[in-house]
């Protein structure tokens, strides 16, 4: 009821204050487990990715969001949790997987900060995103998320249509394996922006 009626609320602010065009969002299954792979603008970017799905998506957030008490309350009713940036953090991973397993979606950036220049040639993904798809076997949607965040702008969100990696679940990847997979999934939300 509560994530409802905050619904509600960005709904309206998002139509006083940007002009947002949603291209694709049939492709997003209405159950099931499912993997949001997105480009990284800003901090605005979940909200403009979920505001019109009609399944919560919960993402993984830097762990300096969550220090404060209520700020941290408060995205953890958005459906994020804590994430350890810098270096591998297990129990962030697992707490993806689990997700997966109860068919929630969950949604990640894979370049791992905000990026300025969509330049694909110079971002290089982390390999989290590709180990949650071989460990989970989820189905993956790419997500382009386009425009500048000043109001009244236009911001374009555009869903790809959902794919899956072939990846070996019982079989251990290197680091360089797992960033060259995620790389190829990011390459997939950069054909997104450079078609639309």
């Amino acid at each position: 009821m509560l994530i409802s009626l905050f619904r509600g609320f960005v709904k309206i602010v998002f139509l006083l204050l940007y002009r947002v065009q949603i291209i694709g969002i049939e492709n997003v299954p209405q159950s099931g487990p499912l993997i949001l792979c997105a480009n990284h603008n800003g901090e605005m970017d979940m909200f403009f990715i979920g505001y019109k799905l009609k399944r919560l998506v919960h993402y993984m957030a830097k762990e300096e969001l969550f220090k404060n008490p209520i700020l941290g309350a408060f995205f953890r009713w958005l459906g994020a949790f804590p994430v350890k940036r810098g270096k591998a953090d297990v129990e962030a991973i697992k707490n993806s997987l689990r997700l997966l397993e109860n068919n929630e979606i969950f949604g990640i950036f894979p370049e791992g900060t905000r990026m300025k220049k969509k330049d694909a040639k110079t971002v290089r993904a982390k390999p989290g995103v590709a180990l949650i798809a071989q460990k989970s076997g989820a189905p993956i949607i790419p997500v382009a998320v386009s425009g500048r965040y000043r109001p009244f702008s236009k911001i374009k969100v555009v869903f790809g249509k959902p794919f899956s990696i072939d990846l070996d679940k019982n079989k251990k990847y290197t680091n360089s394996e797992l960033v060259e997979i995620s790389q190829s999934i990011m390459s997939k939300v950069y054909a997104l922006l450079e078609e639309n």
